[in-house]
Parts: structure tokens; sequence; C-alpha cells
């Protein structure tokens, strides 16, 4: 083959070398722009697994860059006066520069042409070859010249960072946070030989351009934070590399290749460097197109396979790295108000890469610690001593009021779609039975409705009758009597989403026969083929209104222990917070504050007549997933105002507004909105969104993301999901009496 090579940093040259080996007859040319000297950085950093998959690439170029790693397995965070050690993370560094050099000296050593000091931006006048490998980096020509087939995307984030060396090896990886007048600067070091370290610089814009550090020279940047983190530095100094103030662009494109062109590293993609290495991302990338190439002697197909197997794990990284910089361009939001030992768990776990669990296996007395500051926290906020040794952060108690949680788990208010005129049946009590003998410390009803003319579908639960408070009676009094459980009803009314077939019927659908009038905040059908709902007036809201009241009076009566408000999700009151199903110019519409104003009626209607000794909780959708839509900040905005009136906890979702939604699904992809509003409304929050593990439930915990955490579909799958989450940790719930000699018992299928 004959293949040119555009890039002459770690990912051309070490495609080159990979190919080359393995068919010495192709011919290889690598032009860069730069010099064999310009390294334009400090260190790189790699993982124990990524030097694996090195080492069986080729193993002389794995050998010669182990010989030259300095390796470290901790990370410290110093933290206001504090130093917090992880151990067992297993990472090396080695000098960028020195990097180079060997892939360099191999690359010759094989045969292929290095050619510096030429810039190239036009493939067409390279002649004829087989393949053309755009490796030119984050500012890619080749990429920018091919745009409209490649389709970049490329998101320029908010902070702004330097690219530093210094005099001082540190022994760990190192997290520096600090303030002055200017604002909070991070700083994330870590050593790549036995005399140097790398020393990024981090900000937000604000402070950077308070600093005076707009414009600014090297000199002038290196004299600045030289005076800043004097101490930390130890007399040792800082270098400069020709690095500039920048902010960092996280680059994505829909296409990697074009006819026989394609993108590698950098220029195909980015991933922020607090996650890691883009080097690790580009000799990873650099096997995979050679894997690929050798088993295809079709370029097209070779390039397809080369895609296919690489744009997952990338996409996966890049996941993990929006998380972790979008940590380090909120962290003011931590800053100062978490304590030492959650701040450091709330930064280690910021990607979702790392876990409670995964932490306590690399570092068991680290998590030790951390879970004993957490069993403190909650003895101190309920009252009930600290167990010792502590437990699992998911098994500390929690009181919200009078109310107290025996642990932090909560089943998810999930429709059943299984009652008959509004009434709650033997699959109910089932249902939530079971899963609070299942061990959880809260169980929610389905969203359960004030009104016949408030129901999604014939087959949803409510609480507007006397018969049906008795009927809910009946299953809280077994969920009291039989388990450690406490028991919560959802209200709620449908609004535009109501009078539709049981969901395995048809989601949505609008029934065919026996609908009943909806009404909504505007006159704005759900679906096209939906009912248009009537804009409702000041008499339709008194009587929503006092349906609530009435429904209130009946969950005391039925013995329920919470009352939750539906917000969310489209429904009834959630149609009056969304500017996408709120058109009204009445002073019910407009400003967030006018579009707050029946919801939060609705809500003082109901605390006036709940008891004071009972926690009031209200689901939120914090985000439409639509552009122009409700959005984080104002859900941040509209818990203030919950809280204000006497709301104790947000249950905090997403999305199901409109039907035009693009969510952005993942693991815990809702937990984000609940650690902000927790943070910035100063309110106690309950997580969900495709929560599943044990794991997960405790990092949500002991970072401080949320006080509850909520799951549903892992409940459906396994009603007793929590007793065998405390069975795998080593913590044993107490059983109820009929099963009281299970204590102790240690299954052996589990």
């Amino acid at each position: 083959m004959d293949i040119e090579v555009i890039g002459g940093g770690p990912a051309g040259l070490y495609f080159s070398i990979l190919m080359k080996r393995r068919d010495p007859r192709t011919r290889l040319r690598v032009t860069e722009r730069n010099g064999p000297e310009d390294a334009f950085g400090w260190g790189v950093v790699f993982s124990d697994e990524t030097m694996g998959n090195l080492a069986e690439a080729d193993p002389e170029t794995y050998a010669e860059i182990v010989a030259n790693f300095a390796h470290w397995d901790a990370i410290d965070i110093h933290y206001q006066g504090h130093l917090l050690r992880s151990k067992g993370h297993g990472f090396s560094g080695l000098s960028r520069r020195l990097l180079l050099n060997i892939l360099q000296r191999r690359a010759r050593a094989l045969g292929v042409e290095l050619v510096y000091h030429r810039e190239v931006d036009d493939v067409e006048a390279r002649g004829q070859t087989d393949l053309i490998l755009a490796a030119d980096g984050a500012n890619s020509l080749i990429r920018a010249r091919y745009a409209d087939a490649f389709r970049p995307h490329i998101d320029w984030r908010r902070n702004r960072f330097i690219w530093l060396g210094t005099t001082r090896p540190f022994e760990a990886f190192t997290f520096f946070f600090k303030e002055n007048e200017h604002g909070l600067w991070r700083v994330h070091a870590y050593r790549f030989n036995d005399e140097l370290g790398t020393f990024i610089l981090e900000t937000t814009e604000a402070s950077w351009a308070k600093a005076g550090l707009e414009g600014a020279s090297e000199e002038a940047t290196i004299a600045y934070a030289e005076a800043l983190f004097a101490e930390e530095l130890g007399g040792h100094r800082l270098m400069k590399s020709r690095a500039l103030w920048r902010r960092f662009p996280t680059v994505r494109n829909e296409r990697w290749s074009h006819r026989n062109i394609v993108l590698m590293g950098d220029a195909a993609h980015t991933a922020h460097f607090s996650v890691g290495s883009g080097t690790k991302l580009a000799m990873e990338d650099a096997i995979a197109l050679s894997d690929a190439l050798t088993r295809h002697r079709d370029i097209t197909a070779a390039l397809e396979t080369y895609e296919a197997a690489r744009r997952g794990p990338v996409e996966s990284l890049q996941r993990a790295a929006q998380s972790s910089l979008e940590w380090f361009e909120e962290t003011e939001r931590y800053f100062g108000k978490l304590a030492p030992e959650p701040f450091a768990a709330s930064l280690l776990t910021r990607s979702l890469r790392l876990t409670h669990q995964s932490l306590k296996t690399r570092d068991p007395a680290f998590v030790a610690t951390l879970d004993r500051w957490f069993a403190r926290e909650a003895a101190h906020q309920t009252g009930i001593a600290a167990e010792d040794p502590a437990p699992p952060p998911m098994f500390t108690p929690f009181r919200v009021r009078d109310l107290m949680l025996a642990n932090r788990i909560v089943v998810s208010a999930m429709c059943q779609y299984s009652a008959e005129e509004g009434m709650p049946n033997d699959w109910h009590l089932v249902h939530l039975g079971s899963r609070a003998v299942g061990g959880a410390g809260l169980v929610m009803t389905e969203m359960t409705d004030i009104s016949r003319e408030g129901r999604i579908s014939p087959g949803c639960a409510g609480l507007y009758t006397e018969a049906q408070a008795a009927a809910w009676r009946r299953i809280t009094d077994f969920v009291h009597g039989a388990s450690g459980a406490k028991i919560g009803v959802q209200l709620a009314h449908a609004g535009r989403k109501g009078a539709t077939k049981l969901i395995w019927e048809g989601m949505d659908e609008p029934l065919e026969s026996g609908a009943w009038p909806l009404i909504a905040a505007s006159p704005i059908p759900y679906l096209p083929e939906s009912q248009v709902p009537k804009p409702m007036d000041r008499r339709d809201m008194d009587e929503v209104r006092d349906d609530f009241v009435r429904a209130t009076d009946l969950a005391l009566a039925a013995g329920f222990d919470v009352i939750e408000l539906h917000f969310a999700h489209g429904y009834l009151l959630a149609s009056f917070l969304s500017p996408l199903t709120n058109h009204r110019r009445d002073e019910y519409g407009g400003s967030l504050e006018n579009r707050l104003r029946f919801p939060l009626e609705v809500f003082d209607a109901v605390r006036t007549r709940w008891p004071e000794a009972r926690p009031m909780s209200v689901r939120l959708s914090a985000t439409d997933w639509v552009e122009g839509g409700f959005e984080v900040e104002d859900a941040v905005a509209v818990a203030k105002a919950l809280k204000e009136h006497g709301c104790d906890l947000v249950d905090v979702s997403a999305g199901q507004t409109v039907p035009e939604q693009k969510p952005r699904y993942g693991r815990l992809f809702q937990t984000p909105f609940a650690d902000r509003i927790r943070h910035e409304a100063g309110m106690a929050t309950m997580a969900v969104g495709a929560i599943s593990s044990y794991a997960d439930a405790n990092s949500i915990l002991i970072a401080g993301r949320a006080d509850l955490v909520v799951l549903a579909r892992a409940h459906l799958f396994d009603p007793y999901w929590t007793r065998h989450a405390a069975f795998e940790q080593g913590y044993e719930l107490a059983w109820p009496d009929p099963y009281g000699s299970l204590k102790g018992y240690r299954p052996r299928f589990i």
C-alpha cells in the first residue's frame, strides 16, 4: 500500500510503525508542519489498561516507553487546608517530547519517511495514493477542507486553561483548588520523570479576565501562578512551552472517512484532559486502523471497520469526559460548600467511571474514611447513633420533618394501569407490599389522580373517593405492619396527556371511545391526533385546587407518610411551567414567576391541609430536552420557590413534556440535575433515572449529588433489590418476623 500520513504526532507515527511492522512493503510518508523537537506540551498519561494494548501491538515500542515511565498509583486532593489521598489508580507519565522521539526513532528504523516543516492542506495535490491519514490535530486543516463530508461539530468549552511544566516532580496525580481575590483556580499536576512534572492551570473565563491574564504572555502567567501557588510549589519553578491560555474544544465528527481519507486522533475526536490523555485515544485509534487494514484489502471496508470498532469506545470516553469537564467548569458549586470528604468523592466519581465500589476495591481505607464521615453526618441529621463499622451510605437513615427513613433507597412511582375506576386492588397491594418487604426505605405509589377526569387512562389509580382511600389504607397498613418502610402517594392530574389507552395497548394514543374532556394551561394537544384540551379558566383552577385538597384529606385518612405533587412530565401542573405548553397571556403565562403561580397555589393549598410534621415532595422535570423549553436554571428557580413555601424534597426527573424531545440518555443521566438543584437551591433531592446498581447509589450519596436514590425498573425486575444490595455488600437488614429464619442466611447461588 501507498499511505500518506498528515501529522507527525503520536497518532500518525504510531500508525506508521504498526503498518510498516505488519507489512514492510507498505510505503509510508509522514508529513508534519512543525519540527521533530516541537512537543507543545509536557507530559502524557497512560493508564495500566492502555499499556496492555500497546504491549501487544508493538512490544519494541512498548518496552522503550515503559523504560522511561514515571509511575504512581495515588491521587492527592488539596482542598481548603486538607489533603485527601486515594490509592490504587495505576497511572504512568512520560515526557511528550521523549515519546515523540521514541516513536520517531522506531518509525525511521522500520523505513518510514518523515518530513518536517511542511504544511499540507490540500491532499488533492499529493498525487495518487491508496490512503491519506489526517492525523493533524484538533485544528485539522484536512478536516476543515472536507467539512461537508466529515460534518464536524466543535464544542468550545467555557473554562480557560494553560499547559505548563514544573520542576516539582509530584509523587501523585495532584489536584489543587485555591481561591484568591480573582476567583477559584484548579490545578491538574503530575510528574513525567524524576525531575519534572506537568502543571495545568484552569479557571473560569470570569476569573481569568479579572486576574488580567487576557492577552498575558507566558512569562506573565507564570509569574502570577508562581505567586499564587508558592506554597504548593515549595520553591520549585514553572516552565513554559509556547503555551497560551485557551478553551478546550470537544471535537466530534459525523463521519471519520471520506473516499480514501480517514481521520485519526484529535482530528476525529477529543476528550477533556481531566479524564486522561488524547495520546491514549490516538494510539488506540492507530491499533484499530492498522488491524482493519490488515484484515481488509478493500480500503472502504477497512475504514468502515475501523470506525465501527472505535466509535463506541471513543463516544463512551467522551461522555465520561463531558461529565468530568462540566464538574471542573462548575467547581464553584461545591467549593466551600462540601466538606473535604464529599468534595473528594465528588471529584473522584465525577466522570461516572469510578464508583464507591471501585474506589473501595482500590483503596478500602480511603472509602472507610468516607463512609465514617457520611455515617456521622446521618447520625447528626437524624439523632440516631451511627453504626460501627459504618454501613454503606445507602443504609444510613434520613429524616424529613418528623418522618424517619431507615435507608436512602426509594421505590419510584411507576404507573401500573391496573386499577378499575381508580380503585387500587390486589395488584397494587402485592406490587407495593413486596417492594416494602424487599427493604426499600420509602415506596411511592404510582401517579395517583385527584379526579376521574384527571386520569391518564381508564386503568389509573385515583384518590378522589372514600372507597379509594379505604383501599389504599389496606395497602399502607400492610407496608407499615410488615416492613420498616414508609409509603408516599404521588398526587397528580394528567391534563392534556389524559384519556389515553392502557400503555400496552398504545402509549399516549387517545381512547377511541369513552374519552373524557381534557384541560391544560393552553389548548395544545400532546400528539397531533390527541384531543385538544380546554385552556383552564379561573373556575377550572379552583376546581383542580380543591380536588388536590380533597385528595390530601383522603391521603391522610389512607395513612400515607408523604405526599408528592407531580409537577413533571407534561401533566397538568407541569403544563403551566413549560413555555412549550403554556402560551397564556394572562397572569399565569409569560415569565417563569407567572407560569409557576398556579402550581404554587396548589402546593400551598395542600401544604396547609397536610400535617406540619409530615413531609411534602414535588416531582419536577428539570429540562424539557428541547431548545427554548424549561431548563435546569428554571428548575433551580422553581426549587428555591418551593423551599420557601415549605417543600421538603424535590424528586428530580426530566423530559416527557413534548413528544419532540431529544433526551441524552445514559447511565445516571438525570443525576446531574439533582446535584445542581441540591447545591444551588439548598434543597434535599431525590435522584432518579437509569440508576440500577448499589455502586451507583452509594456514589450518588457519598458525593452529595442527592439525599435519596430512586430506582424504577431495577425494582420492577427485583422487588428485593435493596436486600440483595445489602447482601452483596456484607450488610444485613432486619427481616420481618415471618422470615426471621433468614437471619444470617448466606445462599450459595448468589
